[in-house]
C-alpha cells in the first residue's frame, strides 16, 4: 500500500473510532446463568441491570464533563465456578469498567480474584457466602446481606415463630447452599434445637426419595434446604408424595415468583418460609414498588428476585463515577467504596470488607400460590 493509502485509512480509522459529538463509551459487564436451571434468576440479573444502563441513557449522564454512552455485555457463567472464572477473564478482556455478579457464591469467589488483579470493581446482587468479602480484595462488593445473617435469621424465625424443636437439614453441596445450611445448623443449635438429620444433594438433582425417607423417620418440624428453587420445587412435591408433613424453611435461592409453578400444589399455605438477604420498609417501600411496576411493564412478568440490586449495582457504579469524574476503575473505586446511594433497594453504604452496612433480610411465605411478605429484619 502507498503511503497515503496509509495515512488515509489510519484517518478513516480513527473517523470511526471517534466521530464528530463522540460519547465516551461505559460498558458494564453482567455474570450470572443463563442457561441450565438457574437461568430465570441470572436472567432476572441481567434485566435489571438493562433496565438501569436504559435509564442512565435517556438521562444523558456525563461524567468529567464527558458525555456517556453506557453499553452492557451480558455473560452466562452457568452457575458453574470453570466457567465463571472464563466469563471474568472475558469482561476483562472486554476492558469493561466494572462487573454486576455473580449470581451463584460458587462462580462468585474464583471470579473476584480475577477482577481483583485487574482492578475491575464488581458488585454481587446475590452471592451471600461470607468468604467472598473476607478475601480481602479491595475491588469487591455486595448490596445484599450475607450467610451469617441470613443463617441467624432464619434460625431465630424457625425457633421462634415456627416453634422448631427437632430439624433435618439439607444442602446442594453447592458454596451458596452448603454454606448457608452450615450457618443455620450453627445457628439452632446454639440455641438447644437438635438436628435430627443432616443429608445432602447436588444442584441439579431430581429424586430426593432416599434422603426424604430417612428424614421422614426423624419426624422433623422442620426441614430446611440451602440451595435454588429449581430443586426445591421438585423437592416439596416429593415430600408431600412421602407424607413428610415437616414445614420447608430456606434462603433468598428458593425465595421466589417462580416456586410455585416449580412445587405446584405441594407449596401449600404457610408451609414454606424463605428470607431474601434485602429489604425495605417505610417510605423507600414507594420506590422499591415503583420499580417492580416499571420492571413488569417492561418485561411482562414480575420480579423474580435479584433484578432490583443489579439495577442498584449499575446506579452506585454510575453514582461513584459521577463523584470520581472519571469511569476508570482505579480512579473511582475509592469513590464507590465511600459511596452513599439512596437506591430501590433501601440506602447503601459499604464496610471496609465491602459488605452492605446496615443489611436487612425480608422474611416471606407464600399463601394460594403468592409470595407473602411476613417481615423485614435488619442484621446483628
Amino acid at each position: 500500500m502507498r503511503p497515503a493509502a496509509v495515512c488515509s485509512a489510519l484517518v478513516s480509522s480513527l473517523l470511526l473510532a471517534a466521530p464528530a459529538g463522540a460519547q465516551t463509551i461505559v460498558k458494564i459487564g453482567t455474570a450470572s446463568p443463563l442457561s441450565g436451571p438457574g437461568a430465570h434468576q441470572g436472567k432476572d440479573i441481567e434485566d435489571g441491570a438493562r433496565m438501569a444502563i436504559d435509564e442512565l441513557n435517556a438521562k444523558g449522564i456525563a461524567i468529567g464533563g464527558k458525555k456517556i454512552k453506557w453499553v452492557l455485555q451480558a455473560e452466562d457463567d452457568a452457575s458453574d465456578p470453570k466457567t465463571g472464572t472464563m466469563v471474568a477473564q472475558k469482561l476483562v478482556d472486554a476492558r469493561v469498567a466494572a462487573v454486576v455478579g455473580h449470581l451463584n457464591s460458587g462462580p462468585t469467589v474464583p471470579a473476584s480474584k480475577i477482577y481483583a488483579s485487574a482492578g475491575i470493581p464488581q458488585i454481587s446482587p446475590a452471592a451471600t457466602t461470607p468468604v467472598y468479602t473476607a478475601q480481602g480484595y479491595k475491588t469487591a462488593f455486595r448490596v445484599v446481606a450475607n450467610d451469617a445473617l441470613i443463617g441467624r435469621t432464619l434460625a431465630r424465625h424457625a425457633l421462634g415463630a415456627l416453634g422448631a424443636k427437632r430439624i433435618a437439614v439439607i444442602d446442594d453441596r453447592t458454596a451458596f447452599g452448603q454454606g448457608l445450611a452450615d450457618q443455620f445448623a450453627r445457628e439452632v443449635r446454639a440455641k438447644g434445637a437438635t438436628i435430627v438429620s443432616r443429608q445432602f444433594t447436588h444442584d441439579k438433582a431430581t429424586d430426593f426419595s432416599a434422603i426424604l425417607t430417612q428424614i421422614r423417620g426423624h419426624k422433623p418440624d422442620i426441614v430446611f434446604y440451602g440451595g435454588m428453587d429449581a430443586v426445591a420445587g421438585p423437592m416439596l412435591k416429593q415430600m408431600k408424595t412421602l407424607g413428610l408433613q415437616a414445614r420447608f424453611v430456606a434462603g433468598d435461592g428458593v425465595c421466589s415468583e417462580k416456586l410455585p409453578l416449580l412445587a405446584g400444589d405441594a407449596l401449600g399455605d404457610d408451609k414454606v418460609f424463605c428470607a431474601v438477604a434485602g429489604g425495605v420498609t417505610g417510605a423507600q417501600e414507594a420506590a422499591f414498588n415503583a420499580f417492580g411496576e416499571r420492571f413488569r411493564q417492561r418485561y411482562g412478568h414480575p420480579v423474580e428476585t435479584y433484578a432490583p440490586y443489579a439495577y442498584d449495582a449499575v446506579m452506585v457504579f454510575a453514582a461513584a463515577m459521577q463523584k470520581a469524574g472519571s469511569s476508570e476503575p482505579a480512579r473511582f473505586l475509592p469513590a464507590l467504596a465511600g459511596v452513599k446511594h439512596e437506591g430501590v433497594t433501601g440506602s447503601i453504604a459499604f464496610d471496609p470488607k465491602g459488605d452492605l452496612r446496615n443489611a436487612a433480610m425480608t422474611l416471606y411465605t407464600y399463601r394460594q400460590g403468592k409470595k407473602v411478605k411476613l417481615q423485614v429484619v435488619r442484621g446483628t
